[in-house]
C-alpha cells in the first residue's frame, strides 16, 4: 500500500547511514533515514498556525547516501517528495506485529532557512568553487552569460552593460 507524498518540515535527529556492498549484477548502495516533524501551516487573521503536524521516519536509497548525510543535520528545514508505504515487522521481544508509516523519499531538498553557509568543493580545475559572484559578473549581471544549443549567448538583462 502506498501513496505520493510531498510534505515540508525539519529534521528532528542527525542522518542515519547504512551502506551496503554491491549483490551480483547490483551496484553497492546506501540507504539514509532521517526523522522529520512535517508541520501543518493553517492560516489565521494573526499569521499561520501549526495544526495537526506530524513525525515520520524518511528514507531514501542511493549510492551517495554517505556524501549526503553529511549535507543533513538536526534542525534543518527540508523538502521531501516520494510515497508513504506500510512498513510491518515482528517485534523482537514481545513477538507482536507492528506497522508504522513511513516515507521513501525520492528527492530530500533543503530549504534555506537556518543554512548560515555553503562551501562547495574544489571544481575540475582545482580552484574552490564558490557561489559569490565576482565584481564582474556582478556588474554585468550573474547571469550574463549561458551555454545554449548553439553555444554561448548574452543574457538580455546583461547586454547592455559591459
Amino acid at each position: 500500500m502506498s501513496t505520493h507524498f510531498m510534505g515540508e518540515g525539519n529534521i528532528g535527529t542527525d542522518p542515519e547511514c547504512k551502506l551496503l556492498p554491491a549483490n551480483g549484477n547490483q551496484p553497492p548502495r546506501g540507504v539514509m533515514r532521517l526523522n522529520v516533524r512535517f508541520d501543518n501551516p493553517v492560516p489565521t487573521d494573526k499569521g499561520t498556525v501549526d495544526r495537526g503536524g506530524f513525525w515520520a521516519n524518511v528514507e531514501i536509497w542511493h549510492r551517495d547516501v554517505e556524501l549526503w548525510s553529511r549535507l543533513y543535520q538536526k534542525g534543518m528545514r527540508v523538502m521531501v517528495s516520494g510515497r508513504m508505504v506500510l512498513d510491518e515487522w515482528k517485534d523482537r521481544e514481545t513477538g507482536e506485529d507492528r506497522s508504522q508509516f513511513k516515507v521513501q523519499a525520492v528527492r530530500i531538498g533543503m530549504l534555506p532557512y537556518r543554512v548560515s553557509q555553503v562551501v562547495l568543493d574544489a571544481g575540475q580545475s582545482g580552484q574552490p568553487a564558490s557561489a559569490q559572484p565576482t565584481p564582474e559578473s556582478a556588474q554585468r549581471g550573474a547571469y550574463s552569460k549561458a551555454a545554449g544549443p548553439e553555444g554561448e549567448w548574452d543574457n538580455p538583462v546583461g547586454a547592455n552593460q559591459g
